[in-house]
């Protein structure tokens, strides 16, 4: 029961590393990878639909993504859904095929998305201490109402300490790999 709580946090603490995986997927580092256009989605029949259920995606090259839809009348809407996103990429429509060149970033640019990858960072490193403060807070109540001893109670929010430092730890390798990927040229 008593390692429920750490069990808990841990999994909580996991899914924050997760989420900060998936952003950092999203930023553009002047190579082309299909997770670019996770967050690009098309009205397709009144329903709004991500663009990797409607198409194809292929890297042909490093800097060249190619979508292919299913639907040959939708590539005119995925089209005008790319230039409405933030992804600041202009697509190049043959009517068969979607092509999006990734320019080469400019030294501004990569220090401007470094920025952004260290306010991603420390919005996790934030949700990971928000874990333990929830997790250390459900321990101290437990121990109030005599379910857990004051000792139990110590162990348990060392050991979520130990859990956070790891997860900070993790954050601030991802960081790191995301940063070089960034400032490589």
């Amino acid at each position: 029961m008593s390692e429920d709580y750490v069990k808990n946090a841990r999994e909580r603490m996991d899914k924050c590393i997760s989420a900060l995986r998936r952003d950092f997927s999203t930023v553009r580092a002047g190579r082309a990878t299909p997770s670019l256009l996770d967050k690009v989605v098309v009205e397709y029949y009144g329903s709004p639909m991500p663009i990797n259920q409607m198409a194809n995606i292929t890297i042909p090259e490093s800097r060249t993504i190619v979508i292919q839809p299913w639907d040959k009348n939708t590539i005119s809407d995925i089209e005008r859904a790319i230039q409405k996103s933030d992804l600041g990429l202009t697509p190049s429509n043959d009517g068969i095929v979607i092509r999006l060149t990734i320019p080469q970033l400019t030294a501004e640019r990569r220090i401007d998305l470094t920025k952004v990858i260290k306010k991603m960072a420390e919005e996790s490193r934030v949700a990971v201490r928000n874990v333990r403060r929830d997790s250390n807070d459900e321990i101290k109540k437990a121990e109030k109402q005599a379910i857990l001893s004051e000792d139990e109670s110590h162990r348990l929010q060392e050991q979520i300490q130990e859990e956070t430092d790891k997860s900070v730890a993790e954050v601030e390798r991802l960081l790191q790999i995301k940063e070089k990927e960034l400032l490589e040229v």
